[in-house]
C-alpha cells in the first residue's frame, strides 16, 4: 500500500507540481487549497506525511499545523516558507513541525526533506532507541535518531547526564542524517549546553543544514561547535 501525503498549499500550479513528483516518488498524493480543507483531508485520510505551506487563506499554515498536531503528535508536517524567513521556520519548530523547505522549491532539497521523514517514521513504527550513549577512548558519544521533542528530551538529558558523568574530555552529540528536532528539543538541548558550560568540551555533528541554520541563528553555535560530521568532530579532538 502507497504512503499517503497530504499537500497543503493555495496556488494549484504548486499544488499540480507536487502531485507529479510526489507520485513519482510512490506516494499517493492527497491536496487541499487552505488549512481547514487540508485539516478535513486529515481527518478523513489520516496521512503519515504533511507538506503545507505557511500563508494561505481561511486558514495558514500555522493553525493548520497546531490542529493537526493535536490530532496526532506523531505526524510527520514539514512546512514550506519563504526563502530565509527563519523566524517562520523557527516559529513552526516550537509547533513540533518536523523540518522545513525554502521556496522556491529545489528538488534537491524536497528529495532529502522526504528521505529524512521516511527514515523518521520508520524510526517510530520499529520503536527502536532514538538516543544511544557510546563509550570511546577520551570521547563520549551519544547519538541520536528520529525526532528530539518534549518526548524524547527526558531520555536526551538523561543520557546527557550518563555521558557527563563519564568524565571524558569531549562529548559529541551526533544526530544521524534522518534527525529531527523542534522549538521543545531545541530549548531543552540549549538548556542542557548552557548547564554543562565550564565542564567537558561539547560539540555537535550531523545535523542537516536546514538545522545547522536554525541553530546559527539562535546563538546556539556560540555554547557548541557545529561539525558536518562525527568523523570530523572526532579528528578536531
Amino acid at each position: 500500500m502507497k504512503e499517503k501525503v497530504l499537500v497543503i498549499d493555495d496556488e494549484r500550479p504548486t499544488l499540480k507540481m507536487f502531485t507529479l513528483l510526489l507520485s513519482a516518488y510512490g506516494y499517493q498524493v492527497l491536496t487541499a487549497e487552505n488549512g481547514r480543507e487540508g485539516v478535513e483531508t486529515f481527518l478523513r485520510e489520516s496521512p503519515g506525511l504533511v507538506l503545507t505551506d505557511i500563508k494561505m487563506p481561511i486558514m495558514d499554515g500555522i493553525e493548520a499545523l497546531k490542529a493537526i498536531k493535536k490530532l496526532n503528535p506523531n505526524t510527520e508536517v514539514i512546512v514550506i516558507t519563504g526563502h530565509g524567513d527563519m523566524d517562520l521556520a523557527i516559529q513552526a519548530l516550537n509547533l513540533d513541525a518536523t523540518d522545513f523547505i525554502n521556496k522556491p522549491l529545489k528538488r534537491e532539497a524536497l528529495e532529502k526533506a522526504l528521505t529524512r521523514a521516511r527514515e523518521r517514521i520508520n524510526i517510530t513504527r520499529n520503536e527502536e532507541g532514538q538516543v544511544v550513549l557510546e563509550e570511546k577512548d577520551r570521547v563520549a558519544v551519544i547519538g541520536v535518531r528520529g525526532n528530539v521533542s518534549s518526548m524524547t528530551l527526558p531520555h536526551l538529558s538523561e543520557t546527557f547526564a550518563q555521558a557527563a558523568a563519564l568524565g571524558k574530555e569531549l562529548i559529541l552529540i551526533d544526530f544521524e542524517k534522518n534527525a529531527s528536532i523542534n522549538g521543545a528539543g531545541i530549548t531543552g538541548l540549549t538548556e542542557l549546553l548552557r548547564e554543562h558550560r565550564g565542564g567537558a568540551r561539547i560539540v555537535l555533528a550531523g545535523l542537516s543544514s536546514n538545522f545547522r541554520t536554525v541553530f546559527e541563528t539562535l546563538g546556539i553555535t556560540k555554547l557548541a561547535e557545529i561539525f558536518d560530521n562525527g568523523e570530523e568532530a572526532l579528528a578536531s579532538h
